[in-house]
Formats: structure tokens, sequence, C-alpha cells
């Protein structure tokens, strides 16, 4: 079985996230490829897709938003994203179980006498009337049955049992909105998906195909650390003779698609700025492709990546800006290790390129800091 080293599938990756080179394909057509991306921050997306696509307009994702075409739901990790709305109804009745096993794997205490199901025909009858609520909203409704576990974790309760988006102008491109919610089966037109009949798991089956197309080659393990899904083997195990596989520095098996791409080891790989939570980093169980095990750490904290030849070499934030979309920002970049003078002129001027996006070109500012010693 052929083993790919720690380079091979950085370039593997950087390759299906759409990192090696930006890609000339629309909005939709990417957040679709990708699976959705990460997006607790509602404008973390914008970032994401600037770095990915070649030309992307920030008004080509706001309108797809408006037009109910992608949607903003608790889906993957009970954690925002972004996805198309075909995939939300696809995948929302696959992730339920998943959903609530983690909301009690928080508020198991507080939520105990509470029946989830009464609660869910609760929050749909109180919805049915499509007028969009707050998770406050929606918890201090639920308090009035439910007094005991208090409403903010009734609200948290009430977005995982029933589906919902948060509507727009909640992350829309400089959009500062809070988080209106409204039933997913309202706002799209159609209810989710049901789940197959017993022992059949199709929707399984194509997570696991689209997982490897944006992701391969990979472990059963990162599949569920992307996806959250403890129970995907049967579906791995069903689309198992379609694939190829591989093994890592570690020995463990790697599963991928057998055209998908796998480019040299020594491509060449850009600069590249990511935005925070991005799932390039979040989406495997083993992270050192793209990450050093000592900044694992900076993934789950929100700080926004700097990859420099595919990997983890610096964070970056905006300066001088308590909102980082208005004209007087800097970026200011704070590298992890040493840069060569190569190096830090890549980063530089692809810093520019970010402060010029985020300011509608009023701004091409930059500063990286001195590096280690």
């Amino acid at each position: 079985m052929t083993r790919l080293d720690a380079r091979a599938l950085n370039r593997a990756a950087l390759a299906r996230q759409l990192l090696l080179e930006r890609a000339d394909v629309g909005v939709l057509d990417a957040v679709s490829h990708l699976g959705g991306l990460q997006a607790q921050e509602p404008q973390e997306p914008f970032l994401g897709l600037w770095s990915r696509l070649r030309g992307f307009d920030p008004a080509a994702l706001s309108d797809l938003l408006v037009e109910r075409r992608l949607v903003r739901t608790h889906l993957m990790r009970r954690t925002v994203h972004l996805v198309t709305a075909d995939d939300a109804l696809a995948w929302r009745s696959r992730h339920a179980a998943m959903l609530r096993q983690r909301l009690l794997g928080v508020y198991r205490a507080e939520l105990d006498g509470v029946d989830l199901d009464e609660l869910a025909s609760t929050v749909r009858t109180a919805m049915a009337d499509g007028e969009p609520r707050s998770m406050t909203d929606l918890g201090r409704a639920l308090a009035q049955h439910w007094p005991a576990p208090g409403a903010r974790v009734l609200g948290e309760a009430a977005i995982v049992e029933v589906p919902m988006v948060q509507l727009p102008p909640r992350g829309v491109w400089g959009s500062r909105a809070g988080a209106r919610n409204l039933l997913l089966s309202s706002w799209l037109g159609r209810e989710a998906e049901p789940l197959g009949p017993a022992g059949s798991d199709r929707t399984g089956a194509a997570l696991v195909r689209r997982y490897l197309a944006a992701f391969g080659p990979a472990a059963s393990a990162d599949l569920r650390a992307w996806c959250g899904l403890a129970g995907l083997p049967a579906a791995v195990a069903a689309v198992r003779e379609e694939l190829v596989s591989f093994r890592d520095e570690r020995g463990r098996e790697l599963l991928d698609l057998p055209h998908a791409p796998r480019p040299d080891p020594d491509t060449p790989a850009p600069v590249r700025f990511l935005p925070a939570f991005d799932n390039a980093i979040l989406g495997y169980d083993d992270r050192s492709r793209i990450i050093d095990d000592a900044h694992r750490g900076l993934s789950v904290a929100g700080q926004r990546a700097v990859l420099v030849d595919g990997r983890v070499a610096a964070t970056w934030t905006v300066d001088n800006t308590a909102t980082w979309t208005v004209e007087d920002g800097t970026v200011a970049v704070t590298p992890l290790r040493r840069f060569s003078r190569a190096d830090r002129a890549c980063v530089a001027e692809e810093g520019r390129r970010m402060a010029a996006f985020l300011s509608g070109g009023g701004s091409t500012r930059v500063r990286v800091a001195a590096s280690p010693r």
C-alpha cells in the first residue's frame, strides 16, 4: 500500500480546499464542493472564499443568502455552517442525533426532566406563525413551560432540536445583525429529507464521498472530526469498493476517491490568509498535515492563520478599527516561526491584497511583526 508523507497530504489537502491555486468557480459551487464553510463568526466565510476563488465578489455570497440558495444553520459539530440549501435539507436529519447528543453533553444536568421531543413540538407550534425569533426569545417562551433550565439553555435546545436557519442580514457582507431564526422548512419551502429505512444510509455514503472530495485522502477519524457523526462506519464500508487506500507516516489507513487530485509534493504552495475556524484546519482529526502540534490550539481559539509553503506559519488580524471592513484598518501578521526574506515579502504582498479586499480598495496597509527568535 502506497505511503503518503505529510508533505504529500498537505498538497492534496490544499488542492481539494482550493488553496493551491484560486479556482474559477462560482460561490455556490465552491461552497458545495467544500461541504460548507464554518460560519460561527458571520463574516469569516467571505475571507475563506476570497482566498480560494479568483475574482471573488462578496456581494455574490450575500445575494445567495438573500435568495435562499445558501443558508446559515447549526450542522456539523453543532456549529454554525454556511451550506447550500440542498445540502441543509439533505443532511439535517442525518445530523439530528449528533446535535442532540452534543447538546446533552453540555447541558444534560440542566435539561434533566425536559422531554426534548415535547420541547421540539412546542417550538414548532410557536414558530408556525412564520415570525423569526432570536435564541433569547425562544428561550424565554420555553421557560414558561420549563422554568428550571433557564432561557439561555432552552434557546440553545430549541435551535438544536428543530431545524432552523439564521436569516439575513446576519451573514451578509459588512452586516453586524444579530441572529434571527426561522424554521428551515419555512425559509426554503421544503422539509428536511427524512432518514432512510433502517439499514440504509444513503446520506451517510454521500457524506463520505463529499468529504473525501474536499479533504482526502483521510482516515475515518478525520471524517468524524469534520462532521461530528459517530455512526459512519457502515457508510464507509458501503462505499469502500469505490475507494483507493494509502498509509500515512503513522501507519493509519487513508481512504480516497480514485481520481481526486494528489499533486506532486514539490508543487509550490502560495501564501494564503485563512479565516477563523477554517475547515482546512478543523476538518481533520490529525491536523499535522497543515499545522504543527505546537500551534494546534490556535485553530480552536478563533485565531486567523497564514499559510506559508502550505503550513500554518503565522496568525493575522486587523488593527486600528473596531470593524474590519472600514478603510483605516491595517492587516497585522504575527509569525510563528522565522521567515526568510522571500517568505516575508510574499506574506506582505498577500496581506496588502487582503487589506484592499477588506477595505474595498481603501487601504493596502500591512505590518509583519518580527519573527520569533
